[in-house]
C-alpha cells in the first residue's frame, strides 16, 4: 500500500463510524499492516487493487468498520468476509492480478495472504506508556504510536476459496419449497429427497427471529 497518513485514515474512519475510539486507530493500523504485507496499492483509489482484495474480518466491534475504510471491502460487494469469532484479528488476502475477472476455479487459493491479530499485551503497553490517562484514552495514544511488532501478530496464510465466496460469483435463483422464500448465490440446501430449503427452514436453530401472531 502506498504511504498515505494515518491521520487521513483515521479521519475518515471516524466519519464513517460515527466517532473515533481506540478500536478504530487499531483497526486503521491493522489494516494498514496488511495492506503494505501483501504489496497491495490503497485500494480506495486504485480500481485493480480494490477488485484483487479479500477481508475476512473476526469480531463486530468498531475495528471492523475502520478495516473497511481503509481495505474498501464491502459485505455488499462479497469482498468483506465475516466470521463470528469474536477476535480482533483479520486475514488480507490478495486474490492476484486480474483473478476477480475470470472466472474462478471450485477452490481458488489467494496467491497472497496475511492474517493480523491484535496482541493483548498492547493493552498493557498503553497503559504503561500513558498510567494517567484513562484506559481508552491511554490506548488510542499508544495505538498511534506503538511499532507494528508491539502491537500485533503476523502469520503467512492460504485461504481457500471456493467459487460461491468469489466476489464477482453468480448463480441461479430458486425458491424455498416451505416458505416460498427465494435464494440466491448457492446457499440453498438439498434434502436427502430432493427438495431445496433455505437454510433456516433447513434447520430451524439457524433462524434468528420468530414470527409474532
Amino acid at each position: 500500500m502506498a504511504k498515505v497518513a494515518l491521520d487521513e485514515l483515521l479521519l475518515e474512519a471516524e466519519r464513517a463510524h460515527g466517532h473515533l475510539c481506540a478500536g478504530q486507530v487499531l483497526g486503521v493500523r491493522m489494516a494498514m499492516l496488511g495492506l503494505r504485507l501483501i504489496d497491495l496499492p490503497d485500494p480506495r483509489s486504485d480500481r485493480d487493487a480494490r477488485k484483487r482484495l479479500v477481508t475476512f474480518v473476526e469480531i463486530d466491534r468498531c475495528a471492523t468498520d475502520a478495516i473497511a475504510v481503509v481495505t474498501a471491502c464491502r459485505l455488499g460487494k462479497r469482498a468483506l468476509k465475516f466470521r463470528d469469532w469474536g477476535k480482533m484479528a483479520a486475514t488480507f488476502v490478495d486474490l492476484g492480478a486480474g483473478a476477480a475477472l475470470r472466472p474462478p476455479q471450485p477452490d481458488f487459493s489467494g496467491s497472497r495472504a496475511v492474517r493480523i491479530a491484535a496482541l493483548e499485551s498492547s493493552k498493557t503497553r498503553a497503559a504503561d506508556l500513558y498510567p494517567q490517562l484513562h484506559k481508552n484514552e491511554a490506548q488510542m495514544r499508544a495505538y498511534r504510536e506503538l511499532p507494528d511488532d508491539e502491537l500485533f501478530s503476523t502469520q503467512w496464510v492460504r485461504v481457500p476459496l471456493a467459487a460461491s465466496e468469489m466476489p464477482g460469483f453468480k448463480a441461479g435463483r430458486v425458491s424455498c419449497a416451505k416458505c416460498g422464500e427465494g435464494i440466491s448465490f448457492a446457499r440453498e440446501i438439498v434434502t436427502a429427497d430432493g427438495h431445496i430449503l433455505c437454510q433456516p427452514c433447513a434447520d430451524a436453530a439457524m433462524q434468528y427471529w420468530h414470527a409474532v401472531d
